[in-house]
């Protein structure tokens, strides 16, 4: 089965996605980790590659790319992005939700920096991303009809979350 989880900075995205990975034995992939990957061989931060990636397509086309390569390649796979769900043939396509205030605070405490910091680099980074996911793809990261399953994970432990999403595979295995 070929999962995507997709949702915006400080969502819970990653920890879903490795609990998930655990609980079904399927390896999963992320698109953060392949933009800090290329952020990082041009030695910069996310912030200046991800305004780097505004003027430069090729950025976010290689993200896409690689993804749907390493899922067609694959039989079972969470494949964890933000545009995931546009560019990955999968079973289930999950998106997760969570109040600004949250991201930020989960940003803080994973980063360790200032909460004004981090909440000016959310939006910042947000309406970046926004832009380029239209300019480049004609995606509007707010609209939802592409998913089958949308969660607040401001409402769930992660553990949980994970829990509703194993449910949610097995009903859909049983109906392949």
């Amino acid at each position: 089965m070929i999962i995507t989880i997709g949702g915006l900075a400080g969502s819970g995205t990653t920890t879903a996605s490795k609990i998930l990975s655990e609980k079904l034995g399927v390896r999963y992939i992320s698109a953060g980790d392949i933009f800090r990957q290329m952020a990082a061989e041009k030695g910069m931060d996310l912030l200046e590659f991800g305004k780097f990636a505004e003027g430069n397509d090729e950025i976010d086309l290689e993200i896409d790319r690689r993804q749907a390569k390493i899922a067609e390649e694959s039989e079972d796979l969470i494949v964890e992005g933000r545009l995931s769900a546009h560019f990955v043939e999968a079973d289930l396509k999950i998106w997760f939700v969570a109040p600004i205030d949250v991201r930020t605070e989960r940003i803080c405490q994973r980063e360790n920096k200032p909460k004004e910091q981090v909440k000016k680099e959310i939006s910042t980074r947000g309406a970046s991303e926004a832009k380029r996911y239209r300019e480049i793809h004609g995606i509007d990261i707010g609209n939802m009809e592409v998913y089958d399953i949308v969660i607040n994970s401001n409402s769930f432990q992660p553990e949980a979350i994970a829990d509703i999403l194993l449910k949610v595979t097995e009903v859909i295995s049983c109906q392949q």
